[in-house]
């Protein structure tokens, strides 16, 4: 059994009686040099610090050691990566208070209420978001101003905007002492950020929906529009954790959609056009998902990760391109491609007959002005091949 105990900014001290006997009789402490330091003469086991890289250091753990991770260890702690790596009946954990927790107290947010975004292991552009409350785990000194920045050119600069140094301990600082803004911190960082903080942020305006307008994309022309997105984003099915390949992808707004309608989602975007694939990045960023963004499709597909589902928006009719999405979807993935020319339905109608699934047309109307009345002007129909693979 591994035994890993949480311990705060506060050292030992802040421990409960548990979690402290338990580093009195270890023989073995693994933990960073921070976490190390925290410990006092009363725990006389052999101290190791974790070697880089670190990942082979912890598949190589032997059973009998004790391991010390910060505040609560599963929340993006070392409890969750063991277990996964050794399973649960080998490791024990002992949480402690997590700074997340004591972010929210002493903002007064519901912890239930908040999103937790860890820069420890994914990018700075992953915090922005486009309306709640989220605490953002920083990677190092330089996060706060980097988020900063990123909500500030995303148009989120009002945000309101707390970082929070040595949470928990006797050094604990939290500046501003009232919230300032995103933008004033990113105007004027400060230059002695402790390593150890977080980000609290109230992120606004608040532009929170599940389907954005257009006008929230930025794109040329080349997208799928939004009646046509909710279809196609119902048809793709999306669950948590699922990657998704856009296939011809334009501005990335399924690719977007996707990403932020399941947590975990994620979508690799595949684009011929150098100005869009730069879009689709400026779009991920706004949005604050996790959407890599290649090159065309399908010669970009060797080495890209195996996707749950694939959409096909651009590019229908280039020849092999549909073989090639067919033959790199994996078994129980879902494929969905629209066409809105008459070559590219006769494809899917083709493919239709050959592999099955659903085959759906769709035509939508908008009323504008006509004259002191109002008229219905038909929009380009839909044509939707949705199928599972077998």
């Amino acid at each position: 059994m591994i035994v890993v105990v949480g311990i705060g900014a506060d050292g030992i001290g802040g421990l409960s009686p548990g979690p402290r006997a338990e580093l009195a009789r270890a023989s073995v402490i693994y933990g960073s040099r921070r976490q190390l330091g925290l410990l006092d003469d009363t725990v006389t086991a052999q101290r190791r610090q974790w070697p880089s890289p670190m990942l082979p250091a912890l598949d190589a753990l032997p059973d009998g050691v004790h391991v010390l991770a910060s505040g609560d260890p599963m929340l993006y702690g070392l409890g969750g990566t063991l277990t996964r790596l050794l399973g649960p009946q080998r490791v024990r954990v002992l949480p402690h208070i997590s700074s997340v927790a004591l972010a929210c107290a002493r903002l007064g947010w519901n912890l239930h209420d908040t999103a937790v975004i860890s820069l420890l292991t994914a990018a700075p552009h992953t915090a922005v978001r486009r309306g709640g409350r989220a605490v953002v785990l920083s990677r190092d000194a330089a996060s706060p101003a980097a988020v900063a920045s990123l909500l500030t050119d995303a148009g989120r600069g009002d945000s309101r905007f707390t970082v929070f140094e040595q949470l928990g301990g006797p050094a604990e600082r939290r500046r501003p002492a009232v919230s300032a803004i995103a933008a004033e911190w990113a105007a004027d960082p400060p230059g002695d950020v402790d390593d150890l903080n977080l980000i609290a942020v109230e992120y606004l305006p608040d532009e929170r929906t599940s389907h954005p307008s257009d006008d929230a994309f930025c794109h040329d022309g080349q997208i799928t529009k939004r009646t046509i997105r909710a279809l196609t984003l119902a048809a793709l099915a999306p669950r948590p954790g699922e990657l998704l390949w856009d296939v011809g992808a334009g501005s990335g707004s399924i690719a977007v959609e996707w990403s932020i309608s399941q947590p975990g989602c994620a979508a690799v975007a595949f684009e011929r056009d150098e100005r869009r694939r730069d879009r689709i990045t400026r779009n991920a960023v706004a949005f604050g998902v996790n959407v890599q963004v290649r090159g065309p499709a399908p010669d970009d597909f060797t080495g890209s990760p195996p996707a749950a589902a694939l959409f096909v928006g651009g590019g229908l009719t280039q020849a092999g391109m549909i073989d090639a999405c067919v033959d790199h979807l994996p078994a129980g993935g879902r494929l969905v491609a629209n066409a809105v020319t008459a070559e590219s339905e006769a494809l899917l109608t083709h493919w239709h007959g050959r592999l099955g699934g659903d085959l759906r047309r769709f035509s939508h109307y908008h009323g504008e002005p006509l004259g002191a009345f109002t008229g219905w002007r038909p929009a380009m129909p839909v044509t939707q091949w949705a199928v599972t693979k077998r």
